[in-house]
């Protein structure tokens, strides 16, 4: 199950206004549940072990990344859904390296589920690295940004 089909399924609880929803296909199980606000409370994913093909290994640097990552400073994304770095495909990117931002800033761009939801920054400080690209899908929690 891709991202896209969770949305999907997310769509569907929300015009059904169920509260809950589970399944299981392929091995793969998957619970989505709702909090009061209307939210997804929790995602879990049970499935068996996944095999990498070479191409899809991850290279040791990449794996080490997350570990420099937290010593450091971080914005992490507020929900599941897919980064952008500008408000339009032609305009300049909210944020750079080296970009001083202020609380309440905008720094970025989520999608999910066919809504654009503007990421605000909630500390002040300089962007010293942008650790997503323009349209990676994120993950909740996932850092975006390192400051300092």
């Amino acid at each position: 199950m891709n991202l896209k089909e969770i949305k999907e399924v997310i769509q569907i609880m929300n015009e059904n206004q169920l509260s809950e929803f589970e399944m299981e296909k392929d091995g793969l199980k998957i619970r989505l549940k709702k909090n009061v606000q209307g939210g997804v409370e929790q995602v879990v994913y049970e499935s068996r072990p996944m095999q990498l093909s070479r191409a899809q290994a991850p290279e040791p640097q990449e794996a080490a990344k997350p570990q420099v990552v937290a010593a450091k400073n971080t914005i992490k994304s507020p929900m599941v859904g897919t980064f952008y770095a500008s408000p339009a495909p032609d305009a300049a990117a909210f944020v750079q390296v080296g970009t001083e931002i202020q609380v309440g800033q905008v720094i970025c761009v989520l999608e999910a589920m066919k809504l654009m939801n503007e990421i605000k920054a909630e500390v002040r400080g300089k962007i010293v690295e942008i650790l997503v690209h323009n349209g990676d899908p994120v993950e909740f929690g996932q850092p975006l940004f390192v400051i300092e």
